[in-house]
């Protein structure tokens, strides 16, 4: 990964659950609202990389976890599909409160939780979690809160980016990546 960040190998070690926002992170913060048949839709992009990645955390036994600032039954689906551990929803954007629940839950210190944000609704965490994470387009305000910046952006493989460079800090890419080479070329 050229450019990409490099991470300290005991820092990375320490994490044991990743936290990623959706909206500017998992996807680029793009937004389509419309109606179907009275109902209201919203459809959200997401990078199938970007998934992978997480897929990849998980199957190095760290701990995933979404939590936005929206409601969305896209977001629900996703976390779904890619069987998130936790996924939290809140349209008041109380991610703090959100993390101090999942610290409680899986019984973490926030020395142990990475998060990878974007915008401002995410400082609180940024500022408190041991491995705050910005995506290359994130604002000023995050950047300035991240010990890492990732170069790619939002939606555009800044989440496979992160999981790579952790996973490879912990020593443990190359290793997961032949995992799950060998879980999908079985022949029977």
């Amino acid at each position: 990964m050229t450019g990409a960040p490099v991470l300290d190998a005991a820092r990375a070690r320490r994490v044991k659950l990743v936290c990623f926002d959706v909206d500017g992170v998992l996807t680029d913060g793009g937004i389509l609202l419309g109606d179907a048949a009275g109902q209201r839709v919203e459809l959200k992009q997401y990078d199938i990389q970007d998934g992978l990645g997480i897929v990849m955390l998980r199957q190095a036994g760290i701990l995933t976890a979404i939590v936005t600032g929206r409601e969305s039954v896209s977001v629900a689906l996703r976390a779904q599909e890619l069987q998130v551990d936790d996924c939290v929803q809140d349209n008041q954007a109380r991610k703090v409160k959100a993390l101090l629940t999942l610290l409680d839950k899986h019984r973490l210190g926030w020395d142990e939780v990475a998060f990878v944000g974007d915008d401002l609704p995410d400082l609180g965490v940024l500022r408190r979690v041991g491995l705050p994470v910005a995506v290359g387009n994130a604002t000023a305000e995050a950047r300035a809160a991240a010990a890492v910046q990732l170069t790619r952006t939002g939606g555009r493989g800044a989440v496979r980016e992160f999981c790579e460079v952790l996973l490879r800090a912990r020593g443990e890419w190359d290793t997961q990546v032949e995992r799950y080479v060998a879980s999908r070329s079985e022949v029977a």
